[in-house]
């Protein structure tokens, strides 16, 4: 009898595969980092076929590192960085150029064209859930098609095809050129700029605005079904592989936000704070996405509020690769506690533009407030509550469109390891922050969504009982530091704006 179930965990920096057992636990994880490659400013790739190699080492490192074989693995399900496009060429199963990753922002030229057919920034809104913004997969592909010598032609020719990560990996393990199963998920799919989110299918008119070939898009299925097998020649031979999850909704998956007003907030590369709305498709009008959840099999979509904040992990990351301010990225909790507060100094990481609630693609990073008097632990104090300010933006924003305020906020990812992070965060917020004994959910709810699909798990029972709390900050702070602080903070943002002309 299999015992096991993994998750290959696809992300911005890295790609690991984790092993869980059936109570959710981790068996064994291995990981690997990719390089990230800056061609010039605002612009953003990795190197597909770097990732697809590091794949494969890591799915045969997990399974060594707890001594498994592929009988031992019931299923393997696929979570990845979203937004993220690749370009490749169904014959040779060669990318015709790097993936641009999602927060890449050489497309906004394409983004204000299409914006001024009509409609502006709100133009395919009602139909995709999402405001027109460089984040999205759409206009990338159609970038590496007028951008790449002869890449229209064949994309026309029905030569090429596109996939988010998730589709990318998926053909590679199932055969490549060799039967190459060419299919995502609705949760990728919803970010793409290209999918309708009342029927799940590509809408063929914004598709032709964006000038992307129906051809070259993948079949859409739900996000936990048997796809394919994985082919002969890897680590995971012949497992299924029976679910797919894009990384947000795969971590509210794993976290077991399953009912309608339950939200969890990613502390990753990026900030993602998702809200269960249930079957309803709830459309924002306070800058937020409406996006797909999750699809079950034959049940009915499940849809979810976004929140999307581009810079806030990778911004400790900043501090100590570009600055050399850290040694390590775990040395930003030492320095901001060396200080009582920040000094006054507020950084706002625009790099990418500000993404949720703003969606300004003008703007650009700023650190505001300095005096002599600020030294490096107020700058890591700064950064790490750049992360709590930009999240009580989204909260408000889902507060609003909800009409129900948040009571508390589940966490998960890397950054929920900083325990002055954390307590900053329920100070600003003023609600509890619960972080459960497994923090990197997001491969856990790949696990689950293909777990369930093969009957490893019965049912969304099981997730649910299996979720377990390990730490609860409870806010401290006054009302009026609270207040001040963040009054300063939205006067920071507001110096951010209007810097590209």
């Amino acid at each position: 009898m299999t015992k096991y179930v993994a998750a290959i965990d696809q992300g911005t920096t890295s790609t690991r595969c984790m092993v869980f057992d059936h109570s959710g636990h981790v068996v064994s994880v291995d990981q690997t980092e990719h390089e990230q490659i800056f061609p010039r400013a605002g612009w953003v790739e990795h190197d597909p076929r770097e990732v697809w190699t590091n794949t494969r080492q890591v799915a045969a490192g997990a399974l060594a590192k707890a001594d498994l074989t592929t009988e031992d693995i019931a299923a393997v399900g696929i979570t990845n960085q979203r937004e993220t496009a690749v370009v490749w060429d169904r014959t040779t199963g060669e990318p015709v150029y790097n993936a641009i990753v999602w927060q890449d922002t050489r497309t906004d030229r394409i983004c204000r064209d299409l914006a001024d057919l009509g409609g502006g920034q709100e133009r395919y809104r009602d139909r995709t859930g999402l405001p027109l913004a460089t984040y999205f997969s759409g206009p990338k592909v159609r970038w590496v098609l007028d951008n790449v010598e002869g890449a229209r032609a064949r994309a026309e020719a029905g030569d090429l095809l596109f996939g988010n990560m998730d589709t990318w990996l998926l053909w590679n393990l199932t055969g490549g050129v060799d039967g190459g199963v060419h299919v995502t998920d609705p949760t990728n799919a919803s970010r793409t700029l290209l999918m309708n989110l009342d029927t799940l299918s590509w809408d063929a008119e914004i598709a032709a605005d964006m000038g992307v070939p129906m051809s070259m898009l993948p079949e859409i299925r739900s996000s936990s079904e048997v796809y394919g097998h994985v082919r002969e020649r890897s680590a995971l031979a012949s497992v299924p592989i029976a679910g797919i999850l894009g990384d947000q909704q795969a971590a509210t998956f794993g976290q077991a936000c399953l009912s309608p007003g339950e939200a969890k907030n990613t502390y990753g590369t990026g900030n993602f704070v998702l809200l269960n709305t249930g079957t309803d498709k709830v459309m924002s009008e306070n800058g937020l996405l409406t996006t797909v959840c999750y699809q079950i099999g034959a049940s009915a979509p499940v849809y979810a509020l976004e929140g999307s904040i581009a810079v806030t992990g990778s911004l400790v990351q900043w501090l100590r690769d570009n600055l050399g301010i850290l040694g390590t990225a775990g040395e930003v909790e030492r320095y901001a506690r060396s200080v009582e507060d920040n000094g006054g100094a507020y950084f706002v990481p625009a790099f990418s533009g500000l993404y949720a609630p703003h969606w300004r693609s003008d703007a650009r990073g700023a650190i505001v407030g300095l005096t002599r008097f600020v030294n490096k632990g107020h700058l890591s104090r700064a950064v790490l509550e750049a992360t709590a300010f930009q999240t009580r933006e989204v909260i408000d924003a889902m507060n609003a469109d909800s009409g129900v305020a948040l009571t508390s906020l589940k966490v998960d990812g890397g950054m929920v390891v900083n325990e002055l992070l954390m307590q900053f965060q329920a100070d600003i917020l003023d609600v509890p922050v619960i972080r459960p004994v497994v923090n990197e959910t997001t491969a856990l709810g790949a696990a689950y969504a293909a777990g369930l699909a093969v009957g490893f798990w019965a049912s969304e029972d099981d997730i649910r009982q299996n979720w377990a709390q390990d730490k609860q900050w409870e806010p401290t702070m006054d009302a009026e530091t609270r207040d001040r602080l963040y009054h300063f903070w939205k006067k920071a943002v507001s110096r951010t704006l209007n810097w590209v002309e």
